[in-house]
């Protein structure tokens, strides 16, 4: 028998190109018609990377150049674990190394690597060795297209859950970013976002979709150019906002058309899903689909390919795509509006991004960054923010979020002319019409009227004493700050310097002497 143990020169040879994202399929069998066919059905069906050997002897060596660290562990080029870094499609008849002879070496060797064994040998008994020696799973051939792209796509998908798994729990337990600099676009300090990034490194490789979700102006857009680059895809990333545009509109802008499709087609176009290539293709405001167009969306996501306007042939589709709404889905789901069959397809990966008023550590750091930014595009000195600023800010709900604290800043500077920063332009921030949401650290003032009525049992507390506890609670809100308190409470700072006054404890002349 042919020695198959793997030398230490072999285990450290070139390593092998491994396309971002995408695991590979290599077929083994020494018929060059079967890998033909299989490969060319395998490469319809959406798998971006299928290798063929038709030497057996080759296999082993190649899966060691797929690892950094040769068979013994380490990971594959652009940061795929070793542990799912292939599938393997072996037929056990072949010269040099049969399928049952390189099965226990692979078990040795490449033990997560998981093999279909693909085969003519219609036989129990084999089978049964080959799932004992470590096989997946059992093809006989003629093996239909269908058995085959399902068999082999469901391997894919459990190695791509494992990785993931193991990406997020390495992240997890050692708080740790394995590409930092991909974040560098946003500016955080919160232990929300910090945890946000982890779980997208753990899922940039995956092929699934990605559901981006969360108020407007939190910026998913920018979550998604970060997912994107994490990705490393090889294609571009190509946005579309689907918002206002009608269903046909959206079809033709998504999937193209054949020449003369429709009235004034006078030319073919090819389609964003297309231009994504084997990047990544991102539908903002996704909410807003009709109905047509979720039709074609989910035969996408299933099948990996769709239908231009006017043609009855099938294009495959490589992209990955993710989708991002401030809307609430599932209350368009119960109102018959968006398919639930969809949405779940939908949010295999589900980013959910907090809003600024979760995150108010973010608020100060953000602030700063928008002033150097506006100053550089107005032309202007860089103005200094006063510290009641960060106070009046961090008692803002933020309805519009990041986006919202930046047109803010830009007004500010466009209005600055010299010296401190005036708070003209945030007063009106301590008199919102609404409060969206209070942070569950922050008291709101009813609260301070329900702890006065609970010292006074029995009775009401008369108006000094509401005026008073009143008073103090916007004191403390505004982190002592006159002016913002005076905005609370919508009385003029002269008039709130008078109350505090009044409260001040008179010292009786008795302990003056």
């Amino acid at each position: 028998m042919e020695q198959l143990s793997l030398p230490p020169r072999v285990a450290r040879s070139a390593r092998v190109a491994v396309p971002p994202g995408a695991f590979p399929v290599v077929l083994v069998d020494d018929d060059p018609s079967v890998l033909f066919s299989a490969a060319t059905v395998l490469r319809g069906a959406g798998l971006e990377w299928v290798e063929t050997l038709a030497d057996s002897r080759e296999l082993l060596p190649f899966l060691a150049r797929l690892t950094t660290g040769g068979a013994d562990g380490g990971a594959a080029p652009g940061g795929v674990p070793s542990s799912a870094m292939a599938v393997v499609v072996l037929d056990l008849t072949m010269p040099y190394l049969s399928g049952l002879q390189l099965l226990p070496e692979m078990a040795r060797h490449f033990p997560d690597v998981p093999v279909l064994v693909m085969t003519a040998t219609d036989d129990v008994r084999t089978a049964v060795a080959c799932m004992q020696a470590g096989a997946t799973d059992f093809l006989v051939k003629p093996v239909e297209e269908n058995r085959l792209v399902t068999s082999v796509r469901q391997v894919v998908e459990v190695c791509t859950l494992r990785s993931q798994v193991g990406a997020l729990k390495r992240s997890l337990l050692s708080d740790h970013l394995e590409q930092e600099e991909a974040f560098g676009a946003i500016l955080t300090h919160s232990r929300k976002m910090r945890a946000l990034f982890q779980y997208m490194e753990s899922i940039a490789r995956s092929e699934e979709p990605v559901l981006i979700t969360g108020e407007t102006g939190v910026g998913k857009e920018l979550i998604a150019a970060t997912l994107h680059r994490l990705s490393r895809r090889a294609g571009p990333l190509v946005a579309v906002n689907v918002a206002g545009l009608d269903d046909t509109m959206v079809s033709d802008t998504l999937f193209g058309h054949r020449k003369g499709a429709y009235s004034g087609a006078e030319a073919a176009r090819r389609g964003l899903v297309s231009e994504a290539g084997f990047g990544t293709l991102f539908l903002d405001e996704m909410g807003d689909l009709g109905a047509t167009v979720q039709v074609k969306l989910l035969r996408l996501l299933q099948e990996r390919n769709y239908y231009p306007l006017g043609s009855d042939v099938s294009v495959p589709s490589h992209a990955r795509v993710v989708c991002a709404t401030n809307q609430n889905v599932q209350q368009r789901m119960m109102e018959g509006r968006f398919r639930t069959d969809l949405y779940y397809r939908l949010r295999v990966h589900h980013i959910e991004v907090p809003p600024l008023r979760e995150r108010l550590e973010d608020v100060a750091l953000l602030t700063n960054a928008f002033l150097k930014e506006a100053a550089q595009a107005l032309g202007k000195k860089v103005p200094t923010p006063p510290p009641a600023l960060f106070t009046l800010l961090e008692s803002y709900s933020f309805p519009g979020n990041v986006r919202q604290l930046r047109a803010l800043v830009y007004d500010a500077v466009a209005r600055h002319r010299s010296g401190v920063l005036s708070l003209d332009s945030f007063r009106h921030l301590a008199t919102p019409p609404e409060r969206v949401v209070e942070s569950e650290d922050r008291r709101g003032v009813g609260e301070a009227v329900d702890d006065l009525l609970r010292c006074l049992p029995g009775q009401l507390p008369t108006l000094r004493e509401a005026e008073q506890a009143l008073t103090r609670e916007a004191m403390r809100r505004a982190g002592g700050n006159q002016g913002i308190a005076a905005a609370f409470l919508g009385i003029s700072r002269q008039a709130l310097n008078q109350r505090l006054h009044k409260m001040r404890p008179v010292t009786p002349i008795a302990q003056i002497r």
